[in-house]
């Protein structure tokens, strides 16, 4: 460890004789390389921290190189947005895409990509289905619960059947498919199943309050189904992913991009996410993504005092409040 020491002091002393006379000056000031001190000390743990916490996720087992042949991807709610962005990114580079959705796509399917119209809410519909995509494609080795539904309104003003469908669609629906399609790759010891959460995991909104607590829910079936694979199904090589997208540039947030002056917050593109989520898949790592990533501090928030909690949510609802009054003032 001395030895080591000494190089490092040696080579420092040799690179500072390269800086110019007064920056030499500066960065031989006590307070300057105590402060730089600090940053590498913050840096080693930061770098420390990156890799525990994948080694931890990935169950302590490496990831094998991405096999394309090897790969079957299933994408709910591939026919539109996020999902259809996705299906285009695997297309290109060659992955086999199968999209389940109950609208019919409206554009021509890459020829390694097949569609099947399906009610992701229905057990029996789903398993209908399945039996159909194992006998011509196999069984999927990557499942990307992706399909979502949202709705505006307070929690008086939302009719029910609409908040039903939000929690069946952005919750239900991933019990449901992977019930179905889990067990092949707890058999085989490989796959992967990516939850589409949303930063909505983490600061519950005011006329948003389904789509928060549908998305928690994702967010702790993810955390859930993690336990089991690594601890009842003896499956460590399943990697497990949750995504939490901010706003996203999609018909699903129509009455904010239609008034987004009055909006101050940050709207990703769909292209952005999709990057993000195929980006994470071809990694073969398990993980957690919060995109765009300077807002990760959103994932402390129920770590804060009360006070500082209510605070975050505030400021995050009063966007929406503002947009709607603008919306009134319209008339619309």
């Amino acid at each position: 460890m001395a030895a080591y020491l000494d190089l490092l002091q040696e080579y420092t002393q040799t690179a500072l004789s390269h800086v110019p006379e007064p920056a030499q000056a500066y960065l031989r000031n006590p307070l300057t390389q105590k402060a730089l001190g600090v940053l590498l000390a913050l840096g080693l743990i930061r770098s420390l921290n990156k890799s525990l916490s994948q080694w931890t996720l990935n169950n302590w087992t490496s990831s094998p190189r991405w096999n394309p042949s090897r790969e079957l991807i299933l994408l709910t709610g591939g026919c539109s947005g996020i999902g259809k962005q996705v299906m285009e990114d695997f297309s290109k580079i060659g992955v086999r895409v199968i999209i389940l959705d109950i609208t019919e796509p409206n554009f021509t399917l890459p020829a390694n990509v097949s569609f099947y119209k399906a009610d992701i809410t229905s057990s029996a519909n789903i398993a209908q289905v399945a039996k159909t995509i194992r006998a011509k494609h196999g069984d999927p080795t990557v499942l990307v619960n992706n399909a979502g539904v949202g709705y505006d309104g307070t929690i008086l003003e939302e009719p029910e059947s609409k908040i039903r469908q939000t929690f069946e669609v952005n919750t239900i629906s991933h019990f449901l498919m992977v019930k179905e399609f889990l067990p092949a790759m707890i058999k085989a010891n490989h796959g992967h199943v990516v939850t589409i959460a949303s930063m909505a995991s983490f600061v519950a909104l005011g006329e948003m309050a389904d789509y928060c607590c549908s998305k928690a829910s994702a967010l702790a079936f993810h955390e859930s189904l993690r336990q089991e694979l690594k601890s009842w199904y003896n499956a460590p090589g399943v990697r497990t992913s949750v995504v939490h997208p901010m706003w996203v540039r999609t018909p699903m947030i129509k009455m904010l991009t239609d008034h987004e002056s009055h909006f101050r917050q940050p709207i990703m593109t769909v292209e952005f996410v999709a990057n993000a989520i195929v980006k994470q898949i071809l990694s073969q790592n398990s993980g957690q993504v919060i995109l765009p990533e300077y807002q990760s501090a959103a994932s402390l928030v129920r770590a804060m005092p009360t006070w500082m909690q209510e605070g975050v949510r505030s400021i995050a609802s009063g966007s929406l409040r503002r947009l709607r009054e603008v919306q009134r003032k319209e008339g619309l």
